[in-house]
């Protein structure tokens, strides 16, 4: 008996040997071409660019992976305590494996395959789902399950328990595009985690298992079951009380994602273009994986008041055209809600709404609103209604042509029929609505600081729900007469002063192919002898187009090269009409250039970039503080910055055209300004046939440009010019951009010499005589003691007396297209 025993001894121990060392070798074999977990201390997890605006509102974000890092130290103990609970109860006490549960794992992996039935369960510690996570793949197989401990167990050996905490935390996909618990905090609650609350900390640590099965809206009785699961959990491991538990228990499930986004300003276009400009310097890669943390030059309040006075300009225009019609006709016999409710619509619409018609009386309608949309994503089944009384859809005069319109609305008939789909905006009555319609012209607007080029608004349209096409940088439209100013500054630059006097009278110029070109003013008239202050006042053209050709095309192309409106300007006259093609963020900035005294700026929609650990990248301020990094204080005086902007428009100049442009606003074509109640200077701007409308004006630190026009071409009628439709919206945002801010005057600049003269002869005056203004002349200018008339020499026929010919434009290809219909000219 003895010897059989040590026989079976001596076989179970060979057996036991031969297991064994199976093992090993399968270990060892395994062990062979593992990833290399060392380069875990390296790890840079792909982190969510984050885009702010000026004050640090978030604006946007861009990831593939929306995840924040967050260092051990930062993350709030019970939410840590959470998780233990919920994925690995003795993480503190194994060496990466736990091998009881592995033991039941492995029964019941031979249990499904033996049988076919039931499913293969894991006892993955919170160091192999990491080691997954990071170094292998999701295969379910014994493989991976060995590949997986072997690496846990050299992981537990490298990194210590808070280390490796760390990575699972930050790592770990938890829903709703959220990588790692910062990013699921603020997309479940909208909060930071040591905002959470207990209930809260417990339903993200039940998120491990399978987001999707514990959905918040799709299975919320199962995500309450497994949060309180861990609740119950953490009581058990001594982390909360029977109290503390009890209570977060009864609490129901509240998913409140955090608002933000660009959506909330109406700033959807500007982060566009500032991602478009991030993605310029750093290329897509870095600005989806490298979490930058962006601070943007926008202003929301600005941006606001941007988007309500340009979108309330093109509705004003829009409504003077009439009504084109309901967006569809559907049944209004069912269920209407479910109709309406599954009609996209431009999000950023809002307080519109979609209704449709339900009923169509004499004094109204009566419509039903498009249900709300839940946090859910699901249709709210509240169904609402109002009216639209006859009185507001009184503007909805049928459509015709151009601007024609037909008869006036006397009953709700004359518009609306039972099932019409329309957009309503609510009046201030509850339960009444206004009928309105998505305006068919387009515009942009553009705010500025005009000394440092940071764009504090920019609007590139209506809604950019409905077009994501950029108005304010991609549109390339004609300037029209907001282009003279730099006709007049490169006059101003060249001998001319703002007294000079240009005759404005017919005036011919022959053609390359022998046609004959006639420039002619919006007015359709002729003034005589005028100043140069005088003709930029009231916009005239054919004094503009002489005076370019007495002064030089290259001239004007070179001041229009410097101040960033074109890359090169053709030697045609035309151009100084403003036909030549440019931006409306171009055009702001060249404004803005007259507005600051002349130093070159560059556009900018970014402040400042830093990278993930808080080193600053990159700085649009390149001004440099050697002094302020000095240690030491002691009485000295406090550092200077120096202006590092190159000059490229004479200061003396830039004042003298800022000063011809306050004439604008408080004498000519810019008189919808003065209701700004400040200092304010700009000019009009409306090329051929009406069909592009310009304002751009500026106070001493705000420089802002409206354009307006269809974005295929066409004429919007007689009479829609800039200053009646672009300079009304300016004035409205500047009303409310400047409503708390002081009235400023501009700056002059010391040596310019005020003199008083008379403003439509430009020779010297009494101050205080009707007529009489104070003209800023440079040093050693004065006004003429006698008129010497610009142009004077020159005939009708554009043949000087002295028999050369006056200088034609080389090309008649604008001139044609843009010059020779509708009015003859700009405006």
């Amino acid at each position: 008996m003895l010897r059989f025993l040590g026989w079976l001894f001596t076989v179970g121990f060979i057996a036991f040997l031969g297991v064994a060392g199976g093992v090993g070798y399968v270990i060892w074999d395994m062990s062979k071409g593992l990833p290399d977990y060392k380069q875990l201390a390296l790890y840079e997890p792909p982190v969510m660019t984050r885009v702010h605006a000026a004050d640090g509102t978030l604006v946007a974000e861009y990831a593939e992976q929306r995840r924040l890092f967050v260092p051990i130290n930062d993350i709030p103990k019970k939410l840590i305590q959470a998780f233990l609970s919920a994925e690995d109860k003795t993480f503190y006490t194994h060496q990466g494996l736990d091998w009881p549960g592995l033991a039941a794992a492995g029964l019941r992996y031979i249990e499904v395959k033996v049988t076919g039935k039931g499913q293969i369960v894991g006892a993955s510690t919170i160091t192999q789902q990491v080691t997954k996570n990071f170094l292998l793949t999701n295969e379910r197989s014994v493989e991976r399950k060995i590949k997986e401990a072997i690496l846990a167990h050299r992981i537990e050996q490298a990194f210590n328990k808070d280390q490796i905490l760390e990575l699972y935390l930050n790592e770990i996909f938890l829903g709703l595009n959220s990588y790692g618990v910062a990013a699921a905090s603020l997309n479940y609650f909208g909060k930071s985690l040591s905002e959470l609350s207990l209930e809260e900390v417990a339903y993200l640590a039940a998120l491990p298992k399978g987001p999707n099965n514990y959905h918040p809206f799709r299975q919320t009785q199962r995500a309450i079951e497994r949060r309180n699961w861990v609740l119950g959990e953490m009581y058990n491991n001594g982390y909360i009380s029977a109290a503390e538990r009890d209570a977060a228990q009864g609490k129901p499930l509240v998913v409140n994602p955090r608002p933000f986004g660009a959506q909330l300003f109406a700033a959807e276009s500007f982060a566009e273009e500032a991602r478009r400009e991030l993605v310029q310097i750093y290329g897509e890669d870095k600005l989806m994986k490298g979490g930058l943390s962006v601070r943007t030059t926008l202003d929301p309040k600005l941006q606001i008041y941007a988007r309500q006075a340009l979108a309330r300009g093109l509705i004003t225009f829009d409504r003077k055209r009439g009504f084109r019609g309901p967006i569809k006709n559907v049944s209004a016999a069912d269920d209407w809600g479910v109709t309406i409710g599954k009609m996209r619509v431009p999000s950023d619409l809002d307080p519109w709404r979609l209704a449709i018609v339900l009923e169509v009386g004499d004094d109204g309608a009566k419509i039903g609103l498009q249900p709300k949309t839940l946090i859910s994503g699901t249709i709210d089944k509240a169904r609402e209604t109002g009216t639209v009384p006859v009185g507001l859809m009184s503007w909805a005069r049928k459509y015709i042509d151009g601007t024609k319109l037909g008869p006036e609305i006397k009953k709700a008939g004359d518009v609306l029929s039972v099932g019409d789909v329309i957009y309503v905006a609510p009046d201030k009555t509850a339960g009444r609505f206004h009928l309105v319609q998505l305006p068919d012209v387009e515009g942009a607007l553009v705010g500025m600081d005009p000394h440092t080029g940071r764009v504090l608004s920019l609007v590139g349209g209506f809604s950019y729900g409905k077009s994501q096409f950029n108005r304010a940088v991609q549109a390339l439209r004609q300037p029209g007469s907001a282009f003279k100013p730099f006709v007049y500054a490169a006059a101003l630059d060249n001998g001319y002063t703002p007294s000079s006097v240009i005759l404005d009278a017919p005036i011919e110029f022959k053609m390359s192919n022998g046609e004959i070109w006639k420039p002619k003013n919006y007015q359709e008239k002729f003034y005589g002898p005028s100043t140069l202050r005088r003709g930029i006042e009231q916009s005239r053209n054919v004094m503009t187009v002489r005076l370019a050709n007495d002064l030089g095309m290259s001239r004007v192309g070179e001041l229009s090269q410097r101040v960033g409106i074109y890359d090169k300007v053709p030697n045609q006259l035309a151009y100084a009409l403003g036909a030549g093609e440019t931006t409306l963020l171009k055009m702001t900035t060249a404004y803005s250039i007259i507005a600051n005294g002349g130093k070159k700026i560059e556009p900018t929609l970014i402040d400042r970039v830093q990278d993930r650990y808080g080193k600053t990248i990159y700085r649009h301020d390149k001004r440099e503080c050697v002094q302020c990094s000095n240690q030491v204080w002691q009485g000295q005086a406090e550092p200077e910055l120096f202006d590092i902007r190159p000059e490229v428009m004479n200061p003396y100049t830039a004042y003298q055209i800022t000063s011809m442009l306050e004439g604008v606003v408080e004498r000519g074509t810019g008189k919808k300004l003065q209701a700004v109640g400040k200092p304010v200077a700009g000019k009009t701007g409306t090329s051929n046939d009406e069909r592009d409308a310009w304002f751009i004006g500026f106070t001493p630190d705000l420089t802002v440009g409206v354009y307006i026009g269809y974005d295929n071409p066409k004429p919007m009628g007689k009479g829609r010019t800039g200053g009646n439709l672009a300079a009304p919206v300016v004035a409205d945002f500047m009303r409310m951009a400047l409503r708390d801010k002081p009235a400023t005057p501009f700056r002059v600049p010391k040596g310019i010499e005020l003199i008083p003269i008379n403003v439509k002869s430009g020779q010297r005056d009494l101050f205080g005589d009707p007529g009489v203004i104070l003209e800023a002349f440079k040093p050693g200018e004065e006004p003429p003691s006698k008129t010497t008339v610009i142009g004077d020499q020159v005939a009708t026929s554009g043949v000087p007396l002295d028999g050369t010919s006056a200088q034609p434009p080389e090309s008649d290809a604008v001139i044609e297209g843009g010059l020779t219909t509708g009015t003859g000219g700009l405006y």
